[in-house]
């Protein structure tokens, strides 16, 4: 982080209920702009934080959004005028003294930002005031059940309540539930969205909430090596169970725009399902690389495959297919 903005938010921190430095270049606090929860007073939920090399302000109460330099002019305008000076000073003397630079134009020092609206830029954990899965016995017992690591995920009380203090999403609350939290993040990190899973049998199984409604509905692509194939996979809980696995969470997006070199879909084994099967003929016709069931599987999803005593990675090393080759394995599979 810039030296200058660090001895601002050094300056400024007085006037911060709740400051605290979270890690290198990540600042926490209560967001002076709308105090924050009115219900609980330690809620701190406004960010300094670092893009690149700019210093940035974001709220995850009012949604609040914008530079350093634009922060302390809001909050301390006299404070906010030394601050120009001192970065006007830095671009004569430049930062080793040695280069002498033109001067800045000051409508760019503190010209705001421009990134996407409710992209949140901080790195997990601190996105989730939640419980880890594995924290909550009902959670716990439920995902170890199947074999799933309870300490990827998050457990809410109140799913709806929770939700709207990361976006508004529900209007009523009313016949709130508990549910599993599956937080998606993008390369750099950032929470995007997340997924509630239901423990119970007779609520909607899956909600997806995208805080960022730009970002891709995709679980996992923090994890994701670019240099290692990357399987493309329909559910997050069957990703976690598949080494460099990604999950698109029920969209259907074109992964080329990702750049990745080496994909293999991986869809559920249902050659009865219309859906299903007109997509895995989709992607054989893109040249796309697809994994076909032998029939020596049964199971219909990763997961069950994994609890019949499969071992997964090898059944899908062993049924990846292309092509034409694909084409016959694809007829013979849909005819079962």
């Amino acid at each position: 982080m810039d030296i200058i903005d660090s001895k601002y938010i050094g300056l400024v921190s007085s006037r911060l209920q709740k400051f605290k430095r979270v890690k290198p270049n990540l600042f926490n606090f209560r967001c002076p702009i709308c105090g924050d929860s009115q219900k609980h007073k330690n809620k701190a939920r406004g960010y300094f934080y670092q893009m690149q090399i700019q210093t940035n302000y974001k709220c995850h109460n009012c949604g609040a959004s914008m530079s350093f330099s634009n922060f302390l002019k809001k909050i301390d305008p006299a404070l906010h005028k030394q601050f120009v000076m001192e970065k006007f000073k830095e671009g004569f003397a430049g930062s080793k003294g040695s280069t002498t630079v033109e001067a800045p134009d000051f409508k760019k020092i503190i010209k705001k930002p421009v990134f996407k609206e409710k992209q949140i830029v901080i790195e997990p954990p601190q996105t989730l005031d939640l419980p880890k899965a594995s924290e909550i016995p009902i959670a716990r017992e439920y995902l170890e059940k199947r074999k799933l690591d309870p300490s990827k995920f998050y457990f809410a009380y109140k799913f709806k309540e929770w939700t709207n203090t990361q976006k508004q999403t529900f209007d009523t609350i009313g016949r709130d539930e508990s549910r599993i939290i599956i937080p998606m993040y993008d390369e750099d990190k950032i929470l995007i969205g997340f997924q509630g899973r239901s423990l119970g049998p007779n609520s909607v199984k899956y909600i997806t909430v995208m805080i960022n409604e730009d970002a891709p509905k995709i679980y996992g692509l923090d994890q994701v090596d670019n240099e290692k194939p990357i399987y493309i996979i329909e559910g997050p809980f069957d990703a976690t169970l598949v080494q460099n696995g990604v999950a698109m969470c029920g969209s259907d997006l074109d992964i080329r725009s990702f750049g990745w070199s080496d994909c293999i879909y991986v869809y559920d084994n249902e050659p009865r399902n219309r859906e299903i099967v007109n997509r895995i003929d989709k992607t054989i016709n893109g040249g796309y690389k697809v994994v076909i069931w032998p029939t020596s599987v049964v199971e219909k999803d990763i997961n069950d495959m994994v609890l019949g005593g499969h071992n997964i990675m090898s059944v899908l090393e062993s049924n990846t297919y292309s092509g034409l080759q694909a084409k016959v394995k694809f007829n013979n599979w849909k005819k079962i």
